[in-house]
């Protein structure tokens, strides 16, 4: 062994166990005890993980001890409605102030004042602003019945049955026809589509418009006819209810096939729609409070704006500047009370005792007799400016969308002024700018740039019509229709059936776009399934299996895709 050697394992020798491990720290250093403190702590504060769930297909008596689907978005009720009314009117000082006062205004031969001055109009701007409360609350309450009140087939006794949202339980197999709203959240059985494909569009969950695949279990896919799910029996093994939208964790058992894995691409989430699918049946599998979409949304709180939170803060510095009058007013009058003590039809109290008393009733005088200077039409003004201007909100005709058919509603009169303090306004999207408008204009293949449509004289860049190239027998014919073949392939667009024709519908203008462009020019993409895409090119059809799709990502900037041509190529 080297000289060098033996050094180092002295060195070594020396430094602790529980150093060993950092050969480049200092020995006399001693680990920190508040590490092993906040993993005890974060371990402790963890929210445990939900109680995993079993449902029986088609065995309704063991399906039991789940929530009802029914679900409120109020914010009172019967119950609760006078503690929270009570606690949210005052927490604002203003109201808590004339309280005060008319506490004070009870204590005999302390008010200058009568004793109902200030608490009859104290009390009927509480009542005013209780029926405002309770109007909008109904209307919370109005539109949780229509939501409620909705009607689905459930598969039940052998048939299907119409019943309420609210009827629907954990295991029932409903029947969800195109355009409808999903009354819970479902495991995908089977569709109208081949290989039990459906699509749905989940713009009130994350608030995009398009439209996304879901596949349902391969032994499950081909039940189209009552009878088979007659027959159907089984059980699934998933999770219990949680907050992750896009996470779903489970398997699935039929008869006597062995259990297959289940995923978030078989859920179909309550507050989803089906399009561009005829029918779809599903299981049921979270209702009520469960659903994903309750359990990501809150109770409504008890907001308060901005203009709010200043004026609590006016208030309380009128109070102090109130108190600092009283307070010389109090010691003024004590002064001029002890040099005319002498005057007898005055009936000044005497004695140490009495001053000392009397100053105190004489600052409680002083604090009614100054009330005025918060003015309690304030309270009044203020909430019946916000509830006209809520009118004004609703009833106005710029704020219309005629393309939806959908007017602004004012849900909470309690935050009206908050637009009118909007200076800025921060998007990660260009599209909000833009309205996801995007047109196809200029490409480049193989060193050549190319246009549709005639030239618009904004670039000076030499370019070339498509058209012109498409329509004859162009050297870079070829080039360019494999260009847009790959326009028409590699893309996440979903096409839609409607009346008037295909209508794609795509997560980025972008794809549209090109699509789009791709189609004016005769490459047209018709239809996908999970693992093909067809195309028409210029009369005809050619379909492409997708072995692999590869999404894109802020690291890649790119998506792409593999495919099996017709003639057996992978590109």
């Amino acid at each position: 062994m080297s000289q060098d050697s033996q050094e180092l394992n002295e060195i070594s020798s020396l430094v602790p166990p529980e150093h060993s491990r950092y050969p480049f720290s200092c020995p006399w250093a001693v680990p920190n005890p508040l590490t092993h403190i906040q993993d005890i702590w974060k371990r402790w504060r963890a929210p445990p993980l939900p109680p995993q769930r079993t449902i029986y297909i088609n065995d309704p008596a063991r399906n039991g001890g789940f929530c009802h689907n029914r679900i409120s978005t109020t914010k009172y009720s019967i119950v609760t409605f006078i503690p929270r009314f009570v606690y949210d009117q005052f927490r604002r000082y203003a109201n808590l102030f004339f309280l005060l006062i008319a506490s004070l205004q009870q204590i005999p031969g302390v008010s200058p004042t009568g004793q109902f001055t200030t608490a009859v109009p104290l009390l009927l701007v509480l009542l005013a602003t209780a029926v405002k409360e309770i109007i909008e609350d109904w209307r919370r309450h109005n539109a949780d019945s229509i939501e409620n009140g909705r009607m689905i087939d459930v598969f039940r006794v052998g048939i299907f049955q119409s019943i309420p949202w609210t009827k629907v339980v954990v295991g029932d197999i409903v029947k969800v026809c195109r355009g409808q709203f999903f009354p819970a959240d479902l495991i995908l059985l089977s569709s109208s589509e081949p290989q039990g494909v459906c699509y749905i569009e989940t713009s009130n969950l994350d608030g995009e418009t398009n439209l996304k695949i879901r596949q349902s279990y391969n032994q499950t896919a081909n039940m189209e006819k009552r009878s088979d799910l007659n027959l159907l029996r089984g059980k699934l093994e998933c999770e219990g209810p949680n907050t992750r939208l896009y996470e779903f964790s489970g398997n699935i058992t039929i008869q006597h096939y062995r259990p297959e894995p289940l995923s978030a691409n078989q859920v179909l989430l309550r507050g989803a729609q089906l399009r561009n699918t005829d029918w779809i049946y599903g299981l049921v599998v979270y209702t009520g409070r469960d659903t994903k979409l309750m359990r990501n949304s809150t109770k409504a709180p008890l907001k308060r704006s901005n203009m709010d939170h200043v004026t609590n803060r006016q208030v309380f510095l009128i109070f102090l500047a109130l108190l600092v009058l009283a307070l010389i007013s109090t010691a003024s009058s004590t002064v001029w009370n002890a040099k005319n003590s002498n005057l007898y039809y005055l009936q000044l109290p005497s004695g140490s005792g009495a001053t000392a008393g009397q100053f105190f009733l004489n600052f409680l005088t002083f604090i009614v007799l100054y009330n005025n200077l918060i003015p309690i039409s304030l309270i009044v003004t203020v909430e019946l400016v916000k509830y006209i201007q809520a009118f004004y909100i609703n009833y106005d005709q710029a704020m219309y969308d005629e393309e939806t058919n959908t007017p602004a509603i004012a849900r909470n009169s309690n935050l009206n002024e908050e637009l009118g303090q909007v200076k800025y306004i921060f998007s990660d999207k260009t599209g909000t700018l833009t309205q996801n408008i995007m047109e196809f204009k200029l490409c480049s293949i193989n060193g050549h740039v190319y246009r549709i449509g005639a030239e618009d004289g904004h670039t000076s860049i030499q370019t070339t019509s498509l058209q012109d190239v498409l329509g004859s027998r162009h050297q870079c014919r070829d080039e360019v229709i494999e260009f847009l073949k790959v326009m028409a392939i590699c893309h996440s667009v979903i096409p839609e059936q409607t009346q008037e024709g295909v209508v794609y519908r795509a997560s980025s203008p972008d794809e549209q776009a090109l699509v789009n462009a791709a189609r004016s020019l005769g490459i047209v993409f018709q239809s996908r399934t999970p693992d093909s895409i067809t195309i028409d090119v210029v009369g005809s059809k050619e379909e492409y299996k997708i072995l692999n799709l590869l999404e894109f990502s802020s690291d890649r900037k790119r998506m792409s895709v593999i495919v099996r041509t017709p003639d057996g190529a992978i590109k």
